[in-house]
């Protein structure tokens, strides 16, 4: 059985909320979650959902951008962050500042996302689609 961010298309797990994303399929099926047409239109929305926290919020490192993704409330934070910066390589820490307009990194960083909240490797072909979107 497949988690539910693959189930919904919505690899990043993103909530439901007032913001009505490019592919999402209202009414959503899930109470909690968005439902995306494909996973490329998930990967869209998680990439502008963390385009939109480094360029309206000024979070611009690996930590900053993870803390307010996945907060102390709901995850485990810091290994949330270990996991991905492991993950994206060992260039990557999470003091590491994230270019949002880098296809190279922000595609490397949702695909490590997406790992920790599936439990599966991204299928980049998948990200890349979603970055072809923007």
């Amino acid at each position: 059985m497949s988690s539910r961010g693959l189930r919904n298309n919505n690899p990043g797990n993103i909530r439901l909320s007032r913001t009505l994303w490019q592919g999402e399929v209202r009414p959503s099926q899930d109470r909690s979650f968005c439902q995306f047409k494909s996973m490329a239109y998930g990967y869209r929305a998680q990439l502008k959902l963390l385009q939109n926290y480094i360029r309206k919020h000024g979070r611009i490192t690996v930590e900053e951008i993870l803390a307010k993704y996945a907060p102390a409330s709901e995850n485990n934070t810091r290994a949330y962050i270990d996991s991905v910066c492991r993950q994206m390589g060992s260039i990557y820490s999470k003091m590491y500042v994230i270019n949002p307009e880098s296809k190279a990194v922000m595609c490397a960083l949702v695909a490590a996302m997406s790992r920790v909240e599936n439990g599966v490797p991204a299928v980049m072909a998948d990200v890349q689609a979603g970055w072809d979107l923007l």
